[in-house]
Parts: structure tokens; sequence; C-alpha cells
């Protein structure tokens, strides 16, 4: 009996308080690794202050010099109670250092936790958890979240507005797995029948920068849900920061959006979608002569057309070229008598064309260089989707998806800039940016009140990385040593003037002027 309860009567043991040992651990022996090459020792170091993205730093002091990163810290609305919860420093570092490291979920912040080294250079005092960052903005105030957010997205692309550029809109897709607010089913060409999130997107061309970006249901992906946006961002703009041209797709050419451009004395460029009468143009217009020539083999045409719905007559351009699935499957066969076949592109067609409308004086030559530049902002959209957060960072409510996406399209206009201040000739998407100038092993030694960070990279191009970060690490500490009566505000401009240095000198005649 007694043998019996000693056995049974024991309460089983529950998980343990905690799997650490408390205090100094005593080195670890050790491990004989045997791979095909050779015999390795693996030793494990988990306290050297260590980093995988030593380069960082460089960042950290292009931020500090234009005061982006303590400003966006200084005008956060959070505003947390409890003794626990963590500073607003610490919370938005978090943020930032998640983004930038290529992470697209909560619970990838848990990879960033045992490093001490990055932290250090926004003045951050640790890495906060996956849940602190998840629930930071669950209470928050809608209303006062988005305008300072907005603001920092403001401070990061208004110096650039100064001169001549052009608007791109286009709304992306973001298909959803889970059961979040706004998860309809509605325009999913990737997916169809998947709910999904729309991103009604505003950029500056070429430069690639998010003027903002909103976030909606699956269903309100048409244009004019973007549109209350749109001219909310040009009212609030100065008279000489408007652009001076807003481009879209075939979605943007409809009659409200074109109607608001007029009414406000803003120059247009938009696609036209292949409807009924905008065929019927195009037929027309193929058996007549006087085609003018354009880039890349395109011929274009002028016309004018009223559809349904519209209140008066506007400016269209049509633009065709041959066929190149024509020209490999019958190439001896004579183009003189054209055989359009409108709809969908098959082998059989001759001609490939797209229709434009717009308010614009230009010559045709003019407006195909025009619509064909818009082409760099797709690879925006697909670099923010697949390289940066705003594939993921997804949680039940609409608003933190909204404020996660403006999160990323802030940090991402950050390290845009950053990669522009140091090579301004040249540009860079995140995969090839991020591991040349960004990943790279640093290694912390303190001597008295000097640290020094060592840095090893492992990329081909390391000595091109050094001295490109060098050269920018001069320039901003230029900025400070040279001139310290310059503000925050005077530094931004001239770093500002480092980047546009290429957009700025005198060039060659080309088609069209680039936004």
């Amino acid at each position: 009996m007694s043998g019996f309860a000693a056995v049974a009567g024991a309460h089983p043991g529950g998980e343990a308080k905690s799997c650490r040992p408390v205090g100094p651990q005593p080195p670890t022996p050790p491990i004989v690794v045997d791979t095909q090459g050779r015999r390795f020792h693996v030793e494990w170091d988990p306290h050297a202050p260590v980093t995988a993205l030593g380069q960082l730093v460089f960042f950290s002091q292009f931020l500090a010099t234009a005061g982006l990163f303590s400003e966006w810290v200084r005008t956060c609305p959070l505003q947390f109670r409890s003794p626990n919860a963590p500073s607003i420093t610490d919370l938005l570092g978090t943020i930032t250092l998640s983004i930038l490291s290529g992470q697209f979920r909560y619970s990838h912040v848990t990879a960033l936790r045992a490093d001490t080294v990055n932290p250090q250079g926004f003045g951050m005092t640790k890495v906060c958890s996956e849940d602190s960052v998840r629930r930071a903005f669950a209470n928050a105030d809608a209303q006062a979240c988005a305008r300072w957010q907005r603001e920092a997205l403001r401070n990061s692309w208004l110096p650039a507005l100064q001169r001549p550029w052009v608007l791109d809109m286009d709304t992306t897709i973001k298909p959803i797995y889970g059961h979040q607010q706004g998860a309809e089913v509605g325009y999913n060409p990737h997916k169809p029948g998947r709910p999904s999130h729309s991103y009604h997107t505003l950029m500056v061309r070429n430069l690639r920068l998010v003027l903002d970006v909103e976030v909606r249901s699956g269903k309100q992906h048409a244009s004019k849900h973007g549109a209350e946006n749109l001219w909310r961002l040009w009212e609030e703009l100065p008279a000489q920061c408007r652009p001076a041209l807003v481009c879209g797709d075939a979605g943007f050419g409809n009659e409200a959006l074109m109607a608001g451009c007029e009414a406000r004395g803003q120059k247009y460029l938009f696609r036209l979608r292949q409807s009924l009468r905008v065929k019927q143009l195009v037929n027309f217009l193929m058996v007549r002569t006087g085609w003018k020539k354009a880039l890349h083999n395109w011929e274009g045409m002028e016309g004018a057309l009223q559809l349904d719905g519209w209140t008066s007559k506007r400016r269209v351009v049509v633009f065709r070229r041959q066929s190149r699935q024509r020209a490999e499957v019958d190439p001896d066969r004579s183009l003189d008598q054209p055989c359009l076949k409108l709809g969908k592109l098959t082998a059989q067609d001759c001609w490939e064309y797209q229709v434009l409308v717009t308010n614009l004086e230009d010559e045709v030559l003019g407006l195909c260089d025009l619509y064909r530049q818009r082409a760099d902002i797709e690879n925006a959209y697909d670099e923010l989707k697949n390289q940066w957060g705003w594939g993921g960072f997804v949680t039940r409510d609409l608003k933190r998806c909204q404020i996660a996406a403006r999160n990323v399209a802030l940090v991402y206009n950050w390290w845009s800039l950053f990669v522009a201040c140091a090579q301004p000739e040249r540009g860079r998407e995140a995969i090839t940016s991020r591991p040349l100038l960004l990943a790279a092993v640093g290694r912390v030694t303190a001597s008295g009140r000097q640290l020094t960070l060592r840095l090893t990279s492992t990329h081909a191009g390391a000595a091109e990385a050094q001295s490109l970060l060098t050269g920018l690490s001069l320039f901003l500490s230029s900025l400070g040593n040279a001139a310290e009566q310059l503000g925050h505000s005077q530094r931004w401009k001239r770093i500002w003037d480092r980047i546009l240095a290429p957009w700025t000198r005198p060039r060659r005649l080309i088609p069209a002027a680039s936004g």
C-alpha cells in the first residue's frame, strides 16, 4: 500500500520556471564535426558582442544626421502606462530592424533578440518581443497614427518635389490566408477566389519613393476608392511641389478621376480599357495613313473620343507595333493589310496596341516615352511585396495592417534614400543592396570609452561596399563637423542635393523628360 502511494500519490511535475541557469556559464567543450572536406571543432559563444548586420551602423549614421528616426520617435502618439511596457525608442527601433532585415512576420522578431550591437546605434536598450510589437498599436487612435505616419513619410520625400516630377498611382493586391478584417474576395489575378487586401499606392517616379499607401478590403480595389487619398495629398502639397503629371494604368482612365484633374488644372496620362468604343476608334485609325514613329518600333496616331459617361471629348493617342508572336509565326506575310484582332493577343495577330488618354500637348513621341517610364514603378511594387514586408505583418484588424503597411513604406523610403546617397549614379533593389551594404559580420571591442566595430563581409563586392560606405560616412560626418551650426533640416537638404545630383546635371536630349 505504501509502495503504491509512493508511486501514484506524487503530483506530476510541471514545466520548469526557467531552463536557463543563473550566473556565469562555464565554457562548453568543443564539438567535433566531421565534414566531407575536413574536421571542425565547434565552440559556442552566446555572449560575444557580434552581429550579422554589421554595416547597419552606417544606416544609423544616415538617420541620425538627417534626424529622421529621432523625429519619428518624438512625434509618436503611443503612450504606455504600464511600467513593464517597452519604451517608444525600443519599440520603433525593433520595428525598423525587423523590416530592414527583410522580415515579414511578427514572429520573425525573435531572430533579432540576441543582437546587442545594432540596437545601440538607434539609442535602444533592448530588442522588444514579438508580442510587444504586435500589440503595440492595438488600442492606438487610428487617426492620430495616420497623421503621424503621413508626416514621417512627407519628411522623407518632400525635398525632392521642388523640381518637376511625376506621380504614379496603382493598386496592388495582397492575398490573405486567415480570418482578417477586410479580407474579401475581389479582383485577384494571381490567386482567383482568394480573399485579399488592396493597397492603393502613390509613388514618385524614378526615385521610387512611396508618397502614401492606403489599405482597403479586397472588394475596394477600383481606382475610385483611392481617389480621396490622392486629392487629400494633392491639396496638402504646396503649389510649387504638386506633380507635373499624374500617371496611371487602365483602371484610372475614368471620368471621375479625369474630371478631378481637369478641375484642378492637373495634367494626366492614363491608359484606357479595351471597351467597344475604344476598339472602334482603333479600327478606324488602323486603316489610315500618317502614323508617327515612336520608340522601340511603336507607332502612334492621335484622335478624339467621348465614351459613355464622359462629359466631353478628350485627346486619345493610339500606339501600335508589330506583334512579336505574329512575326515568329509567319514572317513572310506582308503587313500592308492590317489584320487587327481586338481582344486577347494570339499568335495570329498582326499588331499589339495600347490606347492613352491625356490632356497633355506633347508630341506622340514624348507621350510614348512618358508612359514607358512607368514600367519602373511596377518593379517597385514587386520589390515592396516580395523583398520587403508588404507580403506580411498581418493582424486580425485592418487598422494594424494599415499601420504596418505605412511602417514598411517609411523604412523602404529611408533605405532607398540611403542607397541613393551612397551611390547616386546607380539604383539598387533590396535584393542586391542589402547583402552588399548591410550584411557583414561585426564584432565590437571596448577599450575605455571607445567602441571599435570590426567588420568582415563575405560578399564578392566587399571592397566596393567598403569604398561606398566610407565615402558616405565621411560626407555625413562633414555635415556635422564642418558646419556644426546646421540643424537637421539643413543637413537633410544637403543630403538631398547629393541624391539628386545625377538628375540635375546637363545631359543629352531625350524624347521625354523624366519625372
